[in-house]
């Protein structure tokens, strides 16, 4: 990612934070719309888990600029999705109720250029965990 890429990332989940809990709604409604195969991962509060995500969220756009610090956690929480059933697949889906939910909030602000920045981290990281989580299927 380019410099410029990280500073729209963490401006525009700036924006994000103020409206995180309608985000987290919007984000599971959309992704339980695209991939409902997914519903059963999700067990408990869906508050308290929407409250998880935009924390994790928080915390890998955050390191952004040191993905050396962030690349560990991301991985490590991939290894613990696979107990809950994830598969590298379901990672396609989360990626795009993401955008979906940052096009929804950020609303005009959403330009092509957050998108593609927003497009290339989650690139970036979703592949770092599919291949921390499922090692045969990266070889």
């Amino acid at each position: 990612m380019t410099p410029e890429q990280i500073d729209m990332v963490q401006g525009s989940f700036a924006k994000v934070v103020p409206i995180k809990d309608a985000a987290a709604a919007i984000f599971y409604a959309r992704l339980f719309e695209i991939a409902p195969e997914v519903k059963p991962y999700f067990k408990g509060d869906m508050t308290e888990q929407g409250a998880k995500l935009m924390a994790t969220l928080g915390v890998v756009v955050n390191g952004l600029k040191n993905l050396d610090a962030i690349v560990p956690v991301a991985q490590k929480l991939a290894v613990g999705h696979v107990a809950y059933g994830v598969k590298p697949e379901d990672y396609q889906s989360v990626g795009a109720a993401l955008l979906y939910t940052l096009g929804q909030g950020l609303g005009d602000g959403f330009t092509p250029e957050v998108e593609a920045a927003w497009t290339e981290a989650y690139t970036i990281l979703s592949g770092v965990m599919i291949d921390a989580a499922y090692p045969a299927a990266a070889e």
